[in-house]
């Protein structure tokens, strides 16, 4: 569908208006430009606004993202971030609270599990799946009896529970090693796992990044959307997209590039350079609704 080639800024660095690869992709671009009123700009968190960091707790919005959000969030149905970290973390890493322009933007936190409204500054969240606090219990003395503690750690993520290998020796087959055994864990106490870049997370089922952007996508009586992303996560919102445009609603997939994940890219309509890349595109697209 898509291809492996980068958005990249303009002249003398300046951002400017790239062209989807493909025509669902070109006419989403046009839908949004001629009623940006009418169209919602959702994107991921962690490798979409912000690097890609080995300390997730270190990982913050690209400084020029919520300018560049604000700027284009007026002119727009809604900005939704839609991410796996608790909407609360989300928004204090990405600074998203109290910003003029972005006073009706919307975090999907916990795969839409949890809800922050601008408007109110309030998370909403459903209960908590038994699951997750049982694994979590059990995961250290798991990780040690299979010889895989050193180099793997834990992240507590409220209603989820993530291990990253991205400290290992060897990333890619501590990754490949525990993938199996922790969905067998997982499994036992009804949780899922949800792979990413260096990173298995054992959460509850029946939420996506998909499930929660179609039906934000409803409530808000959207005609376009533009979702960018850029790991595994991301695809059940890309499939979404793809059904919703079978379905009339016109939509933009963006893939926010990387090495380690090529899914993404096969199935876009546009890649972008990373975080840096997904600003100078919110920028130019603010820049043209703006004209």
């Amino acid at each position: 569908m898509g291809d492996s080639t980068y958005a990249q800024p303009g002249r003398q660095g300046r951002p400017h208006l790239p062209e989807p690869v493909t025509t669902a992709g070109r006419d989403g671009l046009a839908a949004l430009l001629a009623r940006p009123e009418r169209c919602v700009v959702a994107l991921d968190f962690d490798g979409t606004l912000a690097p890609i960091v080995a300390d997730p707790e270190q990982a913050r919005a690209h400084p020029d993202a919520v300018p560049a959000l604000a700027a284009l969030a007026p002119r727009l149905r809604s900005v939704a971030v839609v991410t796996g970290r608790p909407a609360g973390v989300a928004v204090r890493y990405g600074g998203f609270a109290g910003v003029p322009g972005l006073e009706h933007l919307v975090v999907l936190g916990h795969y839409g599990a949890e809800r922050w409204d601008a408007v109110t500054g309030t998370v909403q969240a459903a209960e908590a799946h038994p699951g997750v606090a049982a694994v979590r219990a059990e995961l250290p003395g798991f990780l040690d009896q299979i010889g895989a503690w050193r180099g793997t750690w834990m992240e507590e993520k409220g209603r989820a529970v993530a291990v990253h290998t991205r400290r290992a020796q060897d990333p890619q087959a501590a990754y490949d090693a525990l993938r199996a055994p922790l969905t067998e864990l997982a499994a036992r106490h009804g949780l899922i796992v949800e792979p990413g870049r260096m990173v298995l997370e054992l959460r509850p089922p029946g939420m996506d990044k998909g499930v929660a952007l179609a039906a934000y996508l409803r409530e808000v009586g959207a005609e376009s959307v533009l979702y960018a992303g850029d790991d595994l996560g991301d695809l059940p919102a890309f499939a979404a997209v793809e059904k919703l445009r079978s379905d009339g609603l016109a939509g933009l997939l963006v893939c926010s590039g990387s090495a380690e994940v090529t899914e993404l890219s096969a199935r876009a309509d546009l890649v972008v350079d990373g975080p840096a890349g997904v600003v100078d595109l919110l920028s130019s697209v603010a820049a043209a609704v703006s004209r």
